[in-house]
């Protein structure tokens, strides 16, 4: 049976527990809120499967050459719902026009992030814009692979590590499978992500009513987490002082296994990969217009086919696929372990949001003299 000896070497990808014939391996969540396998010894018929499904244990090599591209989507109101390019919803589309169903990660009733799927166009806005929380892929996969052996078309987006679990628990190639994994930077606790919704709806005295990470307005360099309630107020901030990005983006608050992470790489599992294009302004000038830009990597020939089928429905340019690594190297490089991460766990649970992220997450003397000074010297 599965055992987790080192927290690193497990992201939580739910292919033991969907494989298990005995439906004995829960996932359940650590004092950190992150999810890893538990076995019913006393269900266990030690069959081995959940080992052999593994995608650490039993780590995959690909051999491809990659391509990258910069992408819009030309319908700028889908644009500017989603996270970057809109190149997502395109994708999904054509999945579901051909009759497919499409799986990926959205919001559940009390805005915790979880996987599920769609077999209609006005379903797709679940999973439109970027969810910085691990999604709880529950059996999922059982659902993808009843879809997948029923030869109904499948597309299943996620984190790499969640398509590198999708891929070990199907055990062989699908003709009628797209996977789409995302540029990934690391996925934050849910239980630090739950502790964040309920600071912000005991502040507004209401219950939420929709978040939106990404919220565009003001454009896509300067995007903002938004909040909207139910008494009709609204929460709005910029990455840069929003204090749940600001935990996120300081590694602080990330999984174990997000800071050794087997899955950064160009050479995917994945048959596209999704993200956003930082330094499109500095490699093609003339492409952005702040509205937000996709990074696509087509990774396999299916995919190629599949980015060919909405080629007409963007704008796209080709780029070396290595320069513009230079501007997104969470494409292969892990998030840096944040020495504070253990304490500020450990008082995560004594202290209020505010204040758990002002004693660990702020900004050095000399990030806010640089900030002043950017200020200063803007045009």
């Amino acid at each position: 049976m599965i055992t987790i000896n080192n927290k690193k070497d497990c992201t939580g990808c739910h292919a033991c527990s969907n494989i298990c014939p005995k439906s004995c391996i829960s996932m359940d969540s650590d004092s950190e809120g992150f999810w890893y396998p538990v076995v019913d010894y006393n269900e266990c018929i030690k069959c081995g499967l959940c080992i052999k499904v593994c995608p650490i244990i039993n780590k995959k090599t690909v051999k491809n050459e990659p391509k990258a591209f910069a992408c819009t989507n030309k319908d700028d109101a889908v644009r500017m719902e989603s996270s970057s390019g809109g190149i997502f919803t395109l994708l999904a589309e054509e999945v579901i026009d051909s009759g497919g169903v499409v799986f990926g990660a959205g919001f559940d009733g009390d805005f915790n992030v979880i996987h599920s799927s769609a077999d209609k166009k006005e379903e797709l806005e679940k999973f439109r814009g970027s969810k910085y929380v691990q999604s709880k892929i529950g059996d999922e996969y059982k659902k993808a692979k009843e879809y997948l052996n029923k030869g109904v078309k499948v597309l299943f987006s996620g984190t790499p590590c969640q398509i590198g679990g999708l891929k070990s628990y199907l055990g062989r190639e699908y003709d009628n499978l797209l996977c789409i994994d995302n540029i990934c930077h690391g996925v934050p606790s849910p239980r630090i992500w739950r502790k964040y919704v309920d600071y912000r709806e005991k502040i507004a005295g209401a219950k939420t009513k929709n978040i939106n990470f990404r919220w565009k307005d003001a454009g896509w360099s300067g995007y903002s987490l938004a909040f909207y309630f139910e008494n009709g107020k609204e929460y709005r901030e910029t990455v840069g002082n929003d204090p749940y990005m600001k935990a996120y983006l300081k590694n602080i608050c990330l999984r174990p296994s997000c800071y050794e992470c087997e899955f950064k790489t160009l050479n995917r599992q994945s048959d596209l990969t999704l993200g956003d294009f930082w330094g499109v302004n500095s490699i093609l000038p003339n492409f952005d217009d702040n509205k937000g830009t996709s990074l696509v990597f087509v990774n396999s020939k299916v995919g190629e086919a599949f980015f060919n089928k909405i080629s007409d429905k963007m704008n796209k340019t080709e780029v070396d696929i290595n320069r513009a690594v230079v501007y997104n190297s969470s494409a292969i490089k892990s998030s840096a372990y944040n020495p504070k991460r253990g304490k500020f766990f450990e008082d995560s649970e004594k202290l209020s949001f505010d204040k758990l992220v002002s004693k660990y997450c702020a900004d050095s003397i000399i990030v806010k003299v640089k900030r002043i000074l950017r200020k200063i010297l803007k045009p």
